[in-house]
C-alpha cells in the first residue's frame, strides 16, 4: 500500500524529530547560541538594563532603582529547499518510501540549516547572494571592527576583537570563524624545548566542525564557510570572524519542517514534472530572529582579500 498522497506528507516523528535537531549541526549561529520557542509572525521582546543593587545603612532611606528598557522585535523568514525524484519512488513499498523519505530529508538539511547563518549574519538570500530588504540588521553590521594586519599573529587580532566587545560592556565568550581563517590558528604548533618546530597542536581544542563546540583561546568556537560567505554572497564580505556573546542573538523555528510532494507543473523551472516522470519533494521552514545589541559582536575582515 502507497504511504505517500498528494500535498502535505505527515512525517512520522521518528523520521522529523531527529531532523530538527540536526539543525545545529550545519549552523555556527544554533551551535553557539540557544534556540527559543517562538509563534508565527513578528515579535517583540524586552532587554533590561537595571544597574546595580544600592546599599543600604541602618534606618536609612532606599533610593530609587533605575531600570532602562530597550524593545527588540524578532522577525519571521521563510527557507525552501526543492529536490526532485523519480516518479517510482510513489509505487514503492512502504519501508522504501521511508528510506527515500530519509535521503530527501538528508539532502534538503544542510541547506536549510545554513540558511540561518546566511541571514543572521549578512542578511543575504543563500540562492544568489542578493541583500534581502526585510532582513534590515545582520551582525556584518556591527561596528566593532578589527582589520587584520599580515604583520600580526591571529591572535592578536582575536585579542582586539575581545577588547572592542568588552568596551561595550559585553562578554566576549564566542567565536565563530571561516574555515580560512580557523587553518591559521589550526596550523600553529608548540615549539618543542630542541627548538624544533613540529610539536603539538598548540589549540588541540579547536576543529574544522561546525558543531559541536570547539574551544579557541577561551571562546566556544565554531567553523563554517558561511561566516565568510564566500562564494554565496554577491559581494564580497571580506569577514573573517565574528566574536562576542552569541546569547545576544534570539532566534528559533516559528514552523517546523513541512514536506509537500508535488505531482504536477513546474515547481522550480526545472521542466514539467510530468513530462519527465518525476515527483517534487519540497521542504520549508520558517525562522524568526532577532539580535539585541550589535555591540555584543565584533567582526574580523580581510580587507586586502
Amino acid at each position: 500500500m502507497s504511504v505517500l498522497t498528494s500535498g502535505q506528507l505527515n512525517l512520522p516523528d521518528e523520521k522529523l524529530d531527529p531532523w530538527l535537531g540536526k539543525v545545529k549541526f550545519g549552523s555556527s549561529i544554533a551551535t553557539l547560541s540557544a534556540s527559543e520557542p517562538m509563534k508565527f509572525g513578528t515579535g517583540e521582546y524586552m532587554t533590561f538594563d537595571i544597574g546595580e543593587a544600592e546599599y543600604v545603612g541602618e534606618g536609612a532611606n532606599k533610593g530609587a532603582s533605575t531600570i532602562t528598557p530597550t524593545t527588540k522585535t524578532t522577525k519571521p523568514f521563510k527557507f525552501h529547499k526543492t529536490v526532485r525524484w523519480t516518479e517510482e519512488v510513489k509505487w514503492a513499498s512502504e519501508d522504501h518510501q521511508l528510506k527515500a523519505i530519509e535521503q530527501i530529508l538528508s539532502l534538503i538539511q544542510p541547506s536549510l540549516s545554513r540558511a540561518l547563518d546566511f541571514g543572521v549574519y549578512h542578511g543575504i538570500n543563500p540562492t544568489g547572494g542578493a541583500a534581502v530588504p526585510a532582513m534590515t540588521e545582520k551582525l556584518s553590521q556591527t561596528t566593532n571592527v578589527v582589520e587584520i594586519d599580515s604583520d600580526d599573529p591571529p591572535q592578536i587580532n582575536l585579542d582586539d576583537a575581545d577588547a572592542l566587545v568588552l568596551a561595550d560592556r559585553f562578554n566576549p565568550r564566542d567565536v565563530a570563524l571561516d574555515p580560512t581563517f580557523a587553518a591559521v590558528f589550526g596550523k600553529q604548533r608548540v615549539p618543542l624545548a630542541t627548538g624544533e618546530q613540529i610539536g603539538p597542536k598548540m589549540y588541540a581544542d579547536l576543529t574544522y566542525a561546525t558543531a559541536p563546540a570547539g574551544r579557541l583561546e577561551n571562546h566556544n568556537s565554531s567553523v563554517s564557510d558561511t561566516v565568510g560567505a564566500v562564494g554565496v554572497a554577491a559581494a564580497a564580505t571580506n569577514v573573517k570572524a565574528f566574536v562576542g556573546d552569541f546569547s545576544a542573538i534570539r532566534w528559533g523555528i516559528q514552523r517546523a519542517i513541512g514536506l509537500e510532494m508535488i505531482e504536477y507543473g513546474d515547481p522550480d523551472g526545472q521542466g514539467d514534472l510530468k513530462r519527465n516522470n518525476q515527483v517534487a519533494f519540497r521542504a520549508e521552514v520558517v525562522y524568526g530572529w532577532g539580535i539585541a545589541d550589535l555591540s555584543a559582536f565584533a567582526k574580523i575582515i580581510d580587507a586586502v582579500a
